[in-house]
C-alpha cells in the first residue's frame, strides 16, 4: 500500500485544523469552481502514466484535479468543459512530453493558463525544455502560433520538475510533485497572510476529511 508523503500528511492536518476552527458558510453561498488543479498533458503520452497517477494521487488527498479523460464523458464538447476548468482552477500542472507540441489542444490549454495568470507547475517528462518548440505545419493562424510560443517560453522559464520514465523513481516523483502542487495551492489560496505555524489558510471548499 502506498504511503502518502510526510509533507502532504502534515499539510493535510494543518488544513483540517483550520477547517475545524472556521465558520462554515451556508452551502447556497459557497462557490465551487470546476477544479482545484488543472492537469495539462498530451493524453497519448502520459494519460496512463504520470498524468493519470498524479490525478489519482491528488484525488486521494481530497482535492479536485481535472483530467479530461476522468472528468469528461462521451458527447461533451472539449472547449465547453476545458476552458471553464482552466479559468476556474487555482493551480495548473503542465506535463511536457516529447510530442507535446504536436497537439493544438495542449498548446491552447497552456496559453489559456498563462493568459489567465494561473500558477503553473511545469513537469518535463522525458524531454528537456530546450527541445520544446512550437511547430508551424500550416494549419494554425500566425496569431495563434505567436500566442502558443509566448506561453511555451513562459513555461520554460518557470521552475519545474524533471522526470525520466525509464530511470526515475516513480514514488519519489509523486511525492515531490504532490508537495510542489500543494505548496502552490496553499500560497494561491492563503495569500500573504499565514496561520498556524506558517501555513497558509485554505478556504472551506478545498477541505475534505478523509478517514
Amino acid at each position: 500500500m502506498q504511503r502518502y508523503p510526510a509533507t502532504a500528511r502534515n499539510l493535510g492536518r494543518k488544513i483540517l485544523h483550520l477547517h475545524n476552527n472556521q465558520t462554515t458558510l451556508p452551502i447556497v453561498k459557497r462557490y465551487w469552481p470546476p477544479c482545484d488543479i488543472f492537469i495539462n498533458h498530451r493524453g497519448i503520452d502520459t494519460k496512463r502514466t504520470i498524468s493519470g497517477l498524479l490525478y489519482d494521487h491528488l484525488s486521494r488527498l481530497g482535492l479536485r484535479p481535472f483530467l479530461d479523460s476522468k472528468n469528461m464523458k462521451p458527447g461533451d464538447k472539449l472547449f465547453d468543459h476545458i476552458d471553464p476548468a482552466i479559468r476556474g482552477c487555482k493551480v495548473g500542472v503542465a506535463v511536457f512530453s516529447p510530442r507535446y507540441c504536436d497537439s493544438y489542444f495542449c498548446l491552447h490549454e497552456l496559453a489559456l493558463m498563462m493568459e489567465s495568470r494561473k500558477k503553473v507547475v511545469p513537469i518535463f517528462c522525458d524531454v528537456k525544455p530546450s527541445e520544446l518548440q512550437v511547430k508551424n505545419n500550416g494549419s494554425c493562424p500566425a496569431k495563434e502560433l505567436q500566442r502558443f510560443a509566448h506561453a511555451l517560453e513562459e513555461a520554460k522559464y518557470t521552475v519545474g520538475l524533471t522526470f525520466d520514465t525509464s530511470k526515475g523513481d516513480w514514488s519519489e516523483f509523486l511525492t515531490t510533485a504532490t508537495d510542489a502542487i500543494l505548496k502552490n495551492l496553499i500560497e494561491v489560496e492563503g495569500g500573504p497572510a499565514t496561520n498556524h505555524g506558517g501555513y497558509h489558510a485554505v478556504p472551506n471548499y478545498l477541505l475534505k476529511k478523509t478517514n
